[in-house]
């Protein structure tokens, strides 16, 4: 039976990773209707259109629909796709510079930037949300790969939504570590566990061996490329880090980078200007290489086999984002936690696993609170709860600093929302 699949932000310059990953799973999912919906009139058109030509190539046979009106891309759809970015690169903009400007890391997904975009995203997620309640398939999924990922899904699901998130980064180390060995990525599995932005892999099973102490030994240096830290302190904790993890263990180093280049979102910027232009082109049927500088590698595939998975009741293992429920000891069971779960058409159980190390553990359990706490500051509005969540986070913490950091990112979204500066 053919299914309806809503894409919120379907004018993002990441449409077409997820159009390229539709083909790649045409057995197990057979997509009907697919739904593009995004405010933006310009994005609409061009990405659209690169879209439907794709599609076309691709010999899709469903129905391809590019809107704004959130309500007909919703009715009756099966899987919403959330991607979309409240704000802008402009907000992103802010959410990497402002922070600096009181000693913090500056990253639109973790500390005071991170902060900030979760308090911007959640309250328009959870409205999607609740029109996908009321008009959606009843047994319809939220997939989330609006960052930051772990604390929207902890949203969602503490607002009772059938949600899970996605991130890409478990999927490029299984198409890195494929490559090293030789073999299909579908023959590596990663146990990557953690929070979403704050995870390490700590086996790696390749024709059911793990190979992460050969890793390690022998293929440090190159992993060091997507992890953004030392081959030695790999081999000290015996895990490959998530790349997000360079903000805390060399934070010193990252902080006096980030004085002086030239921030993310503006290089995001004008990648996006120039693969508008590209998706112009009327000749262009498949997504150009140039998207790969845009972020977010093999996301067409991971969206794709976790939607694929859900629909088909498959029962494989993929790294998602859920609620742990006691599957990783020493976190509370409402928790969101990343890790792997097996996929059906009843939601993702995740697996059970054996405890953090010590030294990885302190570090995400101090995190989890500030999610948790960031959620609630997100509902309530209040200034004390927004002050608790701060102060909370490892890249903050000092009471002082925490008052500074929430003064310049409440006068930075004033700013933004009225043209006014204070």
């Amino acid at each position: 039976m053919s299914i309806k699949v809503a894409v919120v932000g379907g004018g993002s310059t990441y449409t077409p990773e997820l159009v390229s990953g539709l083909s790649g799973e045409r057995e197990r999912l057979d997509v009907g209707e697919l739904w593009l919906v995004d405010p933006d009139a310009e994005r609409r058109e061009v990405v659209g259109g690169l879209a439907g030509r794709m599609l076309r190539a691709q010999g899709f046979g469903g129905c391809l629909e590019v809107t704004d009106e959130l309500d007909r891309a919703l009715d009756g759809a099966d899987v919403v796709l959330l991607q979309l970015r409240v704000g802008g690169q402009l907000a992103r903009l802010s959410d990497e510079t402002v922070p600096l400007r009181c000693g913090c890391i500056g990253q639109e997904t973790t500390g005071a930037g991170g902060f900030a975009k979760a308090m911007r995203t959640i309250p328009v997620v959870l409205e999607i949300a609740e029109r996908v309640r009321e008009l959606a398939s009843p047994d319809a999924w939220i997939v989330d790969f609006t960052n930051p990922v772990g604390i929207v899904v902890r949203a969602l699901l503490d607002a009772g939504h059938r949600a899970i998130g996605l991130c890409n980064v478990a999927i490029g180390f299984q198409r890195e570590i494929a490559a090293i060995y030789e073999v299909r990525p579908e023959e590596v599995m990663v146990e990557q566990v953690g929070l979403n932005h704050l995870t390490w892999i700590r086996r790696v099973l390749v024709a059911g061996e793990d190979v992460l102490p050969a890793l390690l030994a022998d293929h440090a240096e190159r992993l060091s490329g997507q992890t953004g830290l030392p081959p030695a302190l790999m081999r000290l904790l015996g895990v490959l880090p998530s790349y997000y993890l360079r903000y805390f263990y060399a934070h010193d180093a990252v902080l006096a980078e980030q004085a002086h280049e030239t921030p993310r979102a503006q290089v995001v910027a004008e990648i996006e200007r120039e693969l508008l232009a590209l998706y112009r082109d009327e000749r262009l049927v498949s997504k150009p290489a140039a998207l790969e500088q845009r972020g977010g590698a093999f996301y067409s595939e991971a969206a794709t086999q976790l939607v694929a998975s859900l629909v088909s009741d498959t029962g494989d293992i993929q790294v998602v984002d859920v609620r742990g429920g006691g599957a990783l000891p020493g976190f509370a069971p409402d928790d969101v936690l990343e890790l792997p779960a097996r996929i059906t058409a009843r939601g993702a159980q995740p697996l059970e696993l054996e405890p953090l190390a010590p030294e990885l553990a302190g570090l995400a359990r101090h995190v989890a609170a500030y999610e948790r706490l960031t959620v609630r500051a997100a509902a309530s509005r209040d200034v004390d709860d927004m002050r608790r969540a701060l102060i909370a986070h490892p890249l903050i913490g000092q009471f002082p600093r925490s008052d500074e950091v929430l003064e310049l990112l409440t006068d930075a979204e004033r700013e933004r929302a009225t043209g006014v500066r204070r």
